[in-house]
């Protein structure tokens, strides 16, 4: 796997390296990779589709809902240990199942992408557009992951582990997404992570849930 940098991608990401909101902070970071193995790739790609065959060659369930259907397609397998490539990429010190893995990933179309974003990310959008004339946040966004991926010929994905499989988690994290555009014929994909961590952790408050209950007043009237 290798890092793409592209100038689209950075814009984004100056502006999403910090977007204070006074209690909470909002973060978020694209990353652009090509899906060619180097050495090191390699060797992990085998590891990790050996751990599929294992598991494969001890399971016996049929059932169509069971991870079994899915990692016995090659083209699924192949698709899933990109992904797994490219968090460990992101994140190299932590050791990620290939098996318990998928469990967490999610299939998702643009649209359910786009609901996300516009609920989660709508304080984040109005920043934006006071600090940047023209297009709105998810407009840019769109044109930078289009450049990179061709998001009309993506698969998008989900990653939402559980809390204590999840090495992206912060301190005082509110809420958090991940999520991957993967294109197969170019052979590319862009992670895109966002999160809203709470100030008041950092200040040395406690997190507890009525700060749970303040946040949900910016979805209020919102359909989630």
């Amino acid at each position: 796997m290798k890092y793409l940098e592209y100038t689209p991608l950075d814009r984004i990401n100056d502006f999403l390296s910090h977007v204070n909101l006074g209690e909470r902070t909002i973060k978020g970071c694209l990353e652009a990779y090509s899906c060619k193995h180097t050495g090191t790739d390699k060797k992990l790609s085998l590891s990790l589709e050996n751990e599929i065959f294992d598991y494969l060659g001890k399971s016996s369930d049929t059932d169509s809902s069971s991870p079994v259907e899915y990692l016995s397609c090659r083209s699924s397998r192949k698709t899933l240990i990109y992904l797994l490539l490219t968090l460990y990429h992101m994140y190299p010190d932590y050791d990620f199942s290939a098996v318990k893995a998928h469990q967490f990933f999610t299939e998702e179309s643009w649209d359910s992408f786009k609901q996300i974003f516009d609920i989660y990310m709508f304080e984040a959008s109005k920043e934006w557009l006071d600090t940047n004339e023209g297009s709105a946040l998810l407009e840019t966004l769109y044109k930078a992951l289009d450049e990179v991926v061709k998001v009309a010929e993506c698969e998008i994905y989900t990653y939402n582990p559980e809390a204590d499989a999840d090495p992206f988690l912060e301190r005082g994290a509110i809420w958090s997404y991940h999520f991957f555009f993967y294109n197969r014929r170019l052979k590319r994909v862009v992670s895109f992570r966002f999160s809203c961590v709470s100030n008041l952790v950092g200040e040395g408050h406690l997190l507890d849930d009525s700060s749970f209950d303040e946040d949900g007043e910016i979805f209020d009237g919102m359909d989630m």
